[in-house]
This record gives structure tokens, sequence and C-alpha cells, in this order.
């Protein structure tokens, strides 16, 4: 669905939207794919449409009444049809070029753009995204191929001159693809993070095999439809979907995927990392989440800290790997930081998130309430105090769906498991400290190292942790999200430590060459051919 509606560009730094035309053609496209709900959708292998013997529902966390999309549950010969139809594609997609691969890909981008609204619209009903939530995914999706395409663009398709022995020796560095590369993507960011390790890996010369999460493999379908109708050939792009037991198992081991990105959970992404290079050096990618603290000292604008905490604690409830989740204010401003913090999260709208009141919706599924209700009973029990939420609505239109209240805790030590281990709910913990080099000590005694964010007024406080903090992305005095909302060609993002396998970020200058590898090319006599 085109939409003809002057556009606004929708990032996760949108802070609102008073467009009224941009608000009637959500409204808009909500009503019609409302219409398309429960529709049966295929697996794509080698540019054919594939359907199983059985198919699982992808059910809406808005209401688990409504049925999203259902899909087949693959099997390890689905996937590895697959990869031989990747493999099959890989040549002529490699020796296509890399101008070709990025004008194919640029179109791909503009028909996200222009079908943003129907896309925003289905991942609201498929994930619980709030309306800008949601079409700012669709728009870095669409980001994500232009920037790696600029990039790829920007560095001649990454050939370089090198130096010579002798006048008649010609030498270069070429980066060239791998082959096929699998892309394992999460719920949370349904298209961004299905479109984003696709096009670093396709504007590469390599071919893909997707398989999106359970919980949302409908927005890897649209994306992978993009790409069709913008003439990526078949068996370059291949979809498929089930379960990690057999889908993902098969991606993890067949020696026909040569490299591979997962994002995901700190435990699967490690169990990967460590069997994916069992025989030979494979490539992975991993990112793999964060426990990302705030700081907020004694200098910072009070008010200012409370929006950007409360923004990166609970929009899209939490389930962001760079979340905010735990904060360490200094004593002397502790208590009006809190009450500040409380106050606007009292203000939090939480519901239906097709409609434009709401701006919290639901967490994808129950073991994510389970997980929330357990941590709110250990916090109580510990000792905690629970200064805003800390229960499961189950009243009016949040009967039917999974809506926690946005929940902060005060009062655990900072020793406690809720300061170390990753959620992915909307609970956020807050710890006194008594100094910046407390809080800087705290917030590095972490396997994570994804984002943090500082709010000062002191100089010298802002050069103490932007040399201190082990992070990837960091983010000082941030209003529109304390620790969230990097940008393609804006903030590079990627983790240290446990959150990062490769110390090359996505969004950033560095991505696309994670999908090549270098070969050095001597030529005697003559000039060597063009790339």
């Amino acid at each position: 669905m085109a939409t003809t509606t002057p556009r606004m560009k929708i990032t996760y730094s949108t802070l609102s939207a008073d467009n009224e035309e941009l608000q009637s053609a959500f409204d808009a496209a909500v009503e019609k794919v409302r219409g398309e709900l429960g529709r049966s959708y295929p697996m794509i292998i080698g540019g054919e449409e594939r359907a199983a013997e059985q198919e699982f529902e992808d059910r809406s966390p808005i209401d688990t009444s409504i049925v999203v999309s259902r899909f087949p549950v693959g099997t390890r010969p689905d996937v590895q049809d697959a990869i031989r139809a990747a493999r099959d594609a890989f040549p002529a997609w490699r020796d296509l070029g890399w101008r070709k691969r990025i004008e194919i890909l640029r179109r791909a981008a503009d028909l996200i753009s222009e079908r943003q609204f129907e896309y925003a619209a289905l991942m609201t009903f498929e994930v619980g995204k709030n309306r800008l939530e949601s079409l700012g995914d669709v728009e870095e999706a669409a980001d994500l191929l232009r920037y790696y395409s600029d990039e790829m663009e920007r560095n001649d398709g990454f050939v370089r001159p090198m130096g010579s022995l002798s006048d008649t020796e010609h030498t270069r560095s070429v980066l060239k693809p791998h082959g096929v590369w699998a892309v394992i993507s999460p719920f949370n960011f349904p298209m961004a993070l299905s479109g984003g390790p696709c096009a670093g890996a396709l504007i590469a010369g390599n071919t893909v095999v997707l398989k999106p999460s359970s919980d949302a493999p409908l927005l890897g379908y649209k994306f992978g439809e993009a790409l069709r109708d913008a003439g990526v050939p078949d068996g370059v792009f291949n979809f498929v979907t089930g379960p990690g037991e057999t889908v993902g198992a098969e991606l993890q081991e067949n020696p026909g995927i040569d490299g591979m990105v997962f994002t995901g959970s700190y435990e699967v992404g490690m169990k990967l990392y460590k069997s994916f290079t069992r025989d030979v050096p494979r490539p992975i990618i991993t990112e793999m989440g964060g426990k990302n603290p705030a700081i907020v000292t004694a200098t910072a604008d009070l008010d200012e800290a409370a929006e950007g905490v409360m923004r990166s604690a609970f929009g899209f409830d939490g389930q962001k790997c760079s979340a905010n989740s735990r904060v360490y204010v200094e004593r002397s401003v502790a208590r009006d930081f809190v009450d500040k913090l409380v106050e606007r999260t009292r203000q939090i709208a939480v519901g239906d998130p097709t409609q434009r009141r709401n701006w919290m919706g639901p967490v994808i599924n129950q073991r994510a309430v389970d997980k929330f209700e357990t941590a709110v009973t250990e916090a109580k029990g510990d000792g905690g105090t629970i200064a805003v939420g800390g229960e499961v609505l189950r009243d009016g239109d949040t009967d039917r769906g999974y809506f926690p209240a946005p929940t902060v805790v005060t009062g655990l030590p900072t020793s406690h498991r809720l300061f170390r281990d990753e959620l992915f709910v909307p609970l956020l913990v807050v710890g006194e400290v008594d100094s910046l080099d407390e809080a800087l000590e705290l917030s590095n005694q972490t396997e994570y190292g994804l984002t943090a964010g500082i709010f000062s007024q002191d100089d010298a406080e802002i050069r103490r942790f932007l040399d201190a903090i082990q992070a990837g992305v960091v983010y000082v005095n941030r209003r529109a999200g304390a620790t969230t909302g990097a940008w393609p060609g804006v903030q590079s993002f990627g983790g240290w430590k446990g959150s990062g396998s490769s110390g090359k970020s996505g969004l950033g200058p560095y991505y696309v060459q994670q999908f090549m590898r270098e070969q050095s090319q001597t030529i005697i006599g003559q000039e060597p051919p063009a790339a």
C-alpha cells in the first residue's frame, strides 16, 4: 500500500508526531491490514513458494485471539534446499558487480518507504509496537539499505591500490564476498534487524538465508517481498520459518553456510559463537543484548534526565537490547530524580498500540509476563520498593494480551541480580551512589557492554564518563532516550564484551566489510582489470 501522505521522517528520536495527515494515514493502514490478518504465507526457497505439512500461528500480543499470520513449520530438508538455492545463485549475484547490486537494493529501500504505513501497521499487530516505533522500524530498514549502499559506493567497492616493489608490478587489495550467509533475526525489530544484516550481506555480494523469530515472521517476509519486487534475482534471498531446534540448528551446522548473523540472547549467542566455528573458521556476527546503565550526577538537569530515562526504559516495553534497565543516581539528588521519573512514568498510556493515545503496548508473550512477575516478586521480597507499577494490567483493552505496567524499583542493593541480568521487560532499577567513580565502576561490572548514558552539566564528569565507560554506544544528556535511539549513518550501533562478537558496529561505516574477506592481487606487466 503506497501512500501519498507527505512524508515526515520518523526515527527513534521522534518525540511526537502531531501531523494529522500522518496519523490518519496510519489509522487507514490499520483498518486495511486488519482485513488481511490470519493469512497463510509460504517460505521462499530459490524464488519458489513452499508450504509445509504443518503451520504455526503468529498471534498478536495485543489480543491473543487475533491470528496475525500463519507460516510453515519448516524442516531441515527445507533449509538444506534453501542453502543449495543460495549457493547456486551466488556466482551470478557476485559477478553482477556492486554498482548493479546497490541499484537494485536502493530500489528496494524506496519500495519499503512507499509501503511504510502498511508494514508499520502490520508490525503493530505482530509485536505490539506503537505507531511511532513501528514507523521508525520500517524506515530504519529502508535507511539501512541506503546507507550501506552509500558506503559501498563511497569506498568504490572496497578495492584499494597498494604499493609495488617494481615498475612492472601492480598490486591492490580487494574485499570479496564469502558466499552464503545465514541471518537469524529477533522479534523486537522485526524489519530493521532482518533488513540490516541481509542488506550488509547482499550489498557485499553474498546470498542470504533468513530465519526470523517465530514471534515475528511476517515482517521478515515483507522485507523479502520488497527485495523481490525491486528485482533481486531468485535464490539470492531465501526465507525459512520454523523452530530453532531444527531450522536454526541446520543453519548453524550446515557447511554450506559461510557466515552467520545472530541477534538475540547472550546465552544462545555464545553457544552459536562457540559451535559455529567448530570445524573451520567461519565469520559470525552476534549482537547479544545489554544491561544498559544511565548515570545521573548531582549536576544533571533532572527533568531532562527523568524524561530520557523514562523513554529508554519503557519504549517498546523495555524490549530493546539498548533499553535503559538500571540507573545510578548520586545520593544528593536521588529523591528528586525518582519523584520526577515516577511522575512521568505514571503518565504513560498503556494499552492497544493501534490506538493513537497509547504509548506503551504489550510485551511479546507469556514468558515475558512471567519474567516480569518473577522480578517484581523478587524485588519486593529482597527489600525493594515498587515506586510505580508492579502489576500486570488485565482490564478493558488489556485483558486478552500481555500488558505489564511500566515499573520503577528502588531500594535494592546495587549488587542485586536485577542490576545484572537482562530482563527485556518494562522494569527499571534505580540505585543510589556517592560519586561518579562509583557509578562507573558499577556500570562496568557486567558481562554486557552495549549502550550507556549520562546526565551531567559538568565537562569534567562527561569526559570521565566517555573515557571510562565500557560500552559501544554512549549518549550524553539525551532527552530523546538515555541509552536508545541509534540511526543508520548517525550512531554506529554495536556492543563490547558480551554484547557483541566483532567489535564493528551495525548502522556504521565498518559494517559491510564484515561480510567480505580480503584478497591481495599482484599482477606483473599489465594494469589490473576493472573490479
